[in-house]
């Protein structure tokens, strides 16, 4: 009978220790909800949600305005002048330096224009001739060859 007695109490004490426990675990878990919900309802909870939901979306559609303004920039890099060469020459042997000068200016895909300046002391010749894809429908001169190698990087400075 007393070993009857003992069991219950230990069962007792055991019980009482796993409520305090409980009790201690009860305490800390409404503390974390308390300071969860401190200063919302449920109402103002679903609205908090609902407006982060509304801000991923906006988001999104803001990625996909990004990604195209990208997609528009790159076209239009590609499109830049990104290549050029430069070659200073004396036209006229002999008439005052290296006044003289053929400019190739390239995009991306190696298309643009060779600019054939000569200088002489009657005044100043412009030519200009079309590359596409890195050659042209018109002959060139030694000088507009060379700026043209330089600018598809065959020549190094």
């Amino acid at each position: 009978m007393i070993l009857i007695l003992t069991a219950i109490g230990v069962l007792c004490v055991a019980s009482l220790v796993i409520a305090i426990i409980a009790i201690g675990r009860y305490r800390d878990l409404y503390r974390k909800y308390d300071l969860f919900m401190r200063g919302r309802d449920a109402e103002s909870m679903e609205e908090f949600i609902l407006k982060q939901q509304d801000d991923i979306e906006e988001l999104k559609a803001a990625k996909l305005e990004d990604r195209e303004a990208m997609r528009t920039m790159n076209r239009n890099i590609r499109s830049s002048i990104q290549k050029f060469g430069v070659v200073h020459y004396d036209a006229f042997e002999g008439m005052g330096g290296k006044m003289s000068f053929a400019l190739a200016l390239l995009d991306y895909t190696n298309s643009g224009m060779i600019i054939n300046c000569m200088h002489s002391r009657e005044g100043c010749f412009i030519y200009v001739k079309t590359v596409d894809a890195g050659s042209t429908y018109t002959p060139l001169g030694a000088e507009e060859k060379e700026a043209l190698e330089r600018a598809l990087g065959y020549i190094k400075d």
